[in-house]
């Protein structure tokens, strides 16, 4: 019996048996209605949960600071300095939202790395809260940037869909459902204590269904595909594990992390660099393996005389470009963020050595390394799945080898 149709019969039973152990999964995993304490940082006084309101800007100067009007609701204009001696960026600005709606409140900023640069006109997000006496305070939190992200995710969302067309509006979905399962299963199921490497598995198994079978159809070209990047991502994991534990890297150098760990102690942060490896390892996994199993099967469809070793060599020889190319994509991306970090360290004079080892970057390179190492373990092993399923054995010419042997 031909050993495609055999293949295939596998590939499906394992996909049905891998898809239905993750329902399983997400069903035993999936978090009861919990109270977490909202951390200190992000706390009010009265220790809920901070508020911000829209205001925009309507005046703004240069001039003596120390008003008692500074972050208080006024009519009108604002009470005058009593103290006159310093200057400071001095910004009126109108509250758009909220209790106070149409009334004002004064911002006095100093100039400095990091203070906010205001014009007029500019929309601001103003963080509300309460003195003791319960007057309403407010300060500046941040710009609004709600209309000029939907203009730049629109723009991208018409760009993906006129090239790539149908398939390009399922793979939007495909990111939706992603972020689905981000938010509603795999934040709420660690912050409810669960394993942070089992939950990533198994959420990023859910991703992987929904997203490749979305963007590329239900088919066994995606499935080859689908299986080799499941596999490729337990390799990522087992990787990661090892890795971490062999480097010893805490993630205690980033500020996020110890926040984590100060204010949400359920929460493992050695379990949450693992989850952050694996999730971070999926785009790249399936940007290859996908490649790959659309190479080995529209190399078989041209070439009907081609055998599954001449199909296999020429994919992988696809592959071995797109891994040169994609390997230093992500030791660059990885770079790319950590560059802020790079320039300190370049001023604090230390050596190369010191700082490569330190754990903000050791963590950046373990990444890179583990990455790299399920990024290239994947394009064999989804070829291989691949060419298995699109041309059967002992139904093409021998002699094709010959032609086509890599």
């Amino acid at each position: 019996m031909p050993v495609g149709p055999i293949a295939s019969r596998i590939v499906v039973a394992v996909l049905t048996v891998v898809g239905i152990a993750a329902i399983v999964g997400v069903a035993l995993l999936w978090p009861a209605k919990q109270d977490i304490a909202i951390p200190l940082p992000f706390q009010t006084q009265t220790g809920g949960a901070v508020a911000t309101e829209s205001g925009t800007v309507t005046l703004q100067d240069l001039g003596a600071c120390g008003s008692a009007s500074a972050g208080k609701v006024f009519t009108g204009n604002p009470t005058p300095p009593v103290d006159a001696s310093y200057e400071c960026q001095r910004s009126i600005v109108r509250i758009d939202t909220g209790t106070n709606a149409g009334t004002s409140t004064l911002l006095e900023v100093s100039p400095g790395p990091g203070a906010p640069d205001l014009r007029v006109g500019d929309e601001i997000r103003l963080v509300r809260g309460e003195d003791s006496s319960g007057t309403p305070q407010y300060a500046f939190d941040d710009y609004t940037r709600g209309m000029p992200l939907l203009i730049v995710g629109l723009i991208f969302a018409v760009v993906i869909v006129a090239v790539a067309r149908w398939r390009g509006l399922r793979a939007l979905l495909g990111i939706g459902v992603a972020l689905g399962v981000l938010v509603g299963f795999m934040l709420p199921a660690i912050l409810a204590g669960s394993s942070a490497l089992l939950v990533a598995l198994i959420g990023g198994t859910v991703i992987l269904y929904c997203v490749l079978y979305l963007a590329h159809g239900v088919n066994l070209r995606t499935s080859s595909a689908l299986l080799g990047t499941i596999v490729s991502m337990g390799l990522a994991a087992l990787l990661s594990d090892l890795a971490i534990k062999a480097t010893k890297v805490t993630g205690f150098s980033e500020e996020q992390n110890t926040n984590v760990q100060a204010y949400i102690g359920q929460v493992s942060i050695t379990g949450l660099l693992l989850a952050g490896f694996i999730i971070g390892s999926l785009g790249v996994l399936n940007d290859v393996t996908i490649t790959q199993a659309s190479a080995a099967f529209e190399l078989a469809a041209l070439d009907e005389d081609a055998t599954r070793r001449s199909i296999f060599g020429s994919a992988m020889r696809v592959g071995r470009d797109h891994i040169a190319s994609t390997v230093y994509t992500l030791v660059l991306a990885y770079a790319g963020g950590a560059l802020p970090l790079l320039l300190l360290f370049s001023v604090a004079g230390r050596s190369i050595s010191t700082v490569l080892t330190g754990d903000a970057v050791a963590i950046e390179i373990v990444r890179s390394c583990v990455g790299g190492i399920a990024l290239a373990l994947s394009v064999p092993l989804t070829t291989g799945i691949a060419v298995l399923l699109a041309r059967p054995l002992g139904t093409r010419k021998a002699s094709a080898g010959g032609r086509h042997s890599a």
